[in-house]
């Protein structure tokens, strides 16, 4: 891989869809906490539990459903490309003489190699990180909870 598709690949990191896919992650992830803080509410108000002879359900009793809402997301990305090229060449020659009587012999070698290595090295690391918090239950809801059972505990 050379340096221009690199920095081409860099470049065309599909960074705004990773940022639409989490925002919309995150809202699917509050949809479902909210529903399940709703599913909560009915079912403390389907329980009922007799205390003095007196029924009352869990709502009556001052149980509210946990509410909870993200206050951050992060998305982190670190790559790393290392590139190396080296060009290594060698030239080795041997002569060899050697004769007799009125006879001379002379042999040479010559040995030449090329290489050019390529090595390419990439690296990534990612993480999302996510906060959610615990807030209270909406206004209306506990208002309409205390005109709803409004009947005194005794």
């Amino acid at each position: 891989m050379t340096v221009p598709a690199v920095t081409r690949a860099l470049v065309t990191a599909p960074l705004p869809q990773i940022i639409e896919k989490l925002g919309i992650a995150i809202a699917q992830a509050q949809a479902a906490l909210d529903f399940n803080s709703i599913a909560t509410a009915k079912a403390l108000a389907e329980t009922e539990v007799e205390v003095g002879g007196e029924t009352y359900n869990l709502l009556t009793l001052g149980f509210t459903p946990a509410f909870y809402s993200f206050t951050e997301a992060t998305v982190e990305a670190k790559l790393s490309f290392t590139m190396t090229e080296s060009t290594e060449t060698s030239v080795g020659v041997s002569i060899t003489a050697g004769g007799g009587v009125g006879v001379f012999m002379a042999a040479a070698t010559v040995d030449v190699s090329y290489a050019r290595k390529f090595s390419v090295t990439s690296e990534g690391v990612s993480s999302i990180a996510a906060r959610i918090v615990s807030i209270p239950a909406p206004d209306v809801f506990t208002q309409l909870l205390r005109r709803t059972y409004e009947r005194p505990v005794t």
